[in-house]
């Protein structure tokens, strides 16, 4: 099997998170600064096989796009452009800031290394990757 990649995905950086192969565990590989990327994931699509990519698509809690939507919407269309046949899903990522937020300070660090904005972004993409395993599994 192949892996799948996900992103949380924004305007100045994106969390990468990828899965092994047999698509069980997310594991977080980068921070990257969003203009980079398409550069950085054409380099590890090469190395590796990619199957599906996933991206956090930001919603307000009534469903309407935030202001970040057509940022990822932008994104998505370039990626479909330079990657044709990887199929793209969006992934309701609501809270999952948040919830990346609290599970770093829970893990014991300092202050200073719980609030670096790339360590959030890259827990993120990986809590997004590993709810998606999960129920694909089912």
């Amino acid at each position: 099997m192949a892996r799948i990649i996900a992103l949380d995905y924004g305007k100045k950086r994106t969390g990468i998170a990828v899965s092994d192969p047999l698509q069980i565990i997310a594991t977080a590989i980068d921070t990257v600064d969003s203009n980079e990327l398409i550069g950085y994931l054409k380099k590890y699509i090469a190395k590796e096989p990619v199957e599906k990519m996933i991206i956090g698509y930001p919603l307000n809690m009534d469903d309407s796009p935030t202001h970040a939507t057509p940022l990822v919407e932008k994104f998505i269309g370039k990626f479909a452009n330079v990657f044709p046949l990887i199929p793209v899903e969006k992934v309701d990522e609501r809270m999952t800031s948040k919830m990346a937020s609290q599970a770093i300070s829970e893990m014991g660090l300092k202050k200073k290394d719980r609030e670096k904005k790339e360590l959030i972004d890259t827990v993120s993409a990986v809590m997004m990757l590993q709810e998606y395993l999960l129920s694909i599994q089912k």
